[in-house]
């Protein structure tokens, strides 16, 4: 059976972070109160934004800034110690896939008290947060995470070697604002390797387990509009920005109802213990994945198509040319990663909810043998 579901209100193109306001108003906040989080100072300079933080706006709105990569527990709880006493109706999330995790996560915990950072990851590990108190809209400032679609977030536990998740059903974002105007003065590599994000993401989502007609759809459309502009990101091409917006969007769309698969699963542990952005890790990964789930992959020529390669081998010497002419490294031994320590990371890739919905299984062998692959 095909079920499809996402609620969120979502604007994209150039220009709809003008619609931030009127979407507040439409929210009917009872207590006027707005957390902007934002991942710098410099976004509070945005006439939307600082006609926001305005007496004429009618609402009391806290400016704060977030400006780490890959949330961790200790962060969250700083944030939201910084925050509970204000108490916001509504978060407005400004920034990447790390803003977006913490804005929304925020959502579902300030209805309770929490004393210390392990009395927070006892609740995420749980999962014995309460329903969101706070409603949140994402405003992506990068163009890979689909975060502002979706009703989870990654929340990394670099002390025990984890990464947890928050999650709800009724935490999808009230709406979302996708402006490419807001992507056009990103650094190139954080531009490449977030179009690779949203690339794997779709191709995840078209042969997860949990796939759906829907999902496969708009899957399909975000691999052909991602792969078929990225290559104008190095140029600075507009139409390029305009098109990973979409296609990050579109990337959001499917995978809020499948997850991901193998590919995240095993990139996790590079990005907690080597910093290999994530999104550049990702796309390391997403060659041998395919390799090794083409067999089970239905409708594999399609994707194929989408993704304007033959096969596994040239869809790896793409990306790796992509992540070079970024100025990104291509393999696990140029971010420095020792050989030995592949084995610890392979067993630290088996991510559960992602390492189980691939399509075929996975074991520490299997990741061991696509880690010596992309060494």
């Amino acid at each position: 059976m095909n079920r499809y579901y996402n609620p969120v209100r979502t604007l994209q193109g150039p220009g709809c972070l003008r619609e931030l306001g009127p979407m507040l108003e439409e929210m009917s906040l009872p207590g006027n109160r707005v957390l902007l989080l934002a991942w710098d100072e410099s976004v509070f300079q945005n006439p939307v934004f600082s006609a926001l933080l305005g007496e004429e706006s009618g609402l009391t709105v806290r400016p704060l800034c977030f400006q780490s990569s890959n949330p961790t527990v200790a962060q969250l709880f700083d944030v939201y110690r910084q925050t509970r006493d204000f108490a916001p109706d509504a978060v407005v999330a400004v920034g990447g896939g790390s803003i977006l995790d913490v804005g929304k996560s925020l959502c579902c915990l300030y209805g309770g008290e929490i004393g210390d950072t392990d009395a927070l990851r006892a609740m995420i590990r749980d999962k014995s947060y309460g329903p969101p108190t706070a409603r949140w809209i994402g405003v992506p400032t990068t163009a890979g995470t689909g975060s502002e679609v979706t009703c989870w977030a990654t929340i990394w536990d670099p002390e025990q070697d984890s990464k947890w998740s928050v999650e709800r059903r009724d935490n999808y974002a009230y709406g979302a604002l996708v402006d490419p105007d807001l992507t056009r003065e990103i650094p190139l590599p954080l531009a490449v390797s977030s179009a690779l994000d949203a690339a794997a993401h779709a191709a995840e989502s078209y042969w997860a387990r949990g796939t759906n007609c829907a999902s496969r759809a708009l899957a399909l459309e975000a691999v052909r509009v991602v792969m078929g502009a990225v290559d104008g990101l190095p140029d600075g091409e507009d139409a390029a920005h305009d098109a990973m917006a979409r296609g990050s969007l579109l990337a959001g769309l499917a995978f809020s109802n499948t997850k991901t698969t193998a590919c995240h699963s095993i990139s996790y542990p590079l990005t907690m213990r080597h910093h290999i952005p994530h999104g550049a890790a990702v796309s390391l990964l997403l060659a041998p994945v395919l390799r090794l789930n083409a067999p089970a992959v239905d409708g594999l020529p399609a994707l194929l198509d989408a993704l304007g390669v033959s096969g596994a081998e040239e869809l790896g010497e793409r990306i790796g040319a992509l992540l070079r002419r970024a100025g990104l490294a291509a393999s696990l031994r140029d971010w420095g990663v020792e050989r030995e320590e592949l084995p610890l990371l392979a067993r630290l890739g088996m991510t559960k909810g992602r390492a189980d919905n691939n399509p075929v299984e996975i074991t520490p062998a299997i990741i061991q043998s696509i880690l010596t692959e992309i060494y």
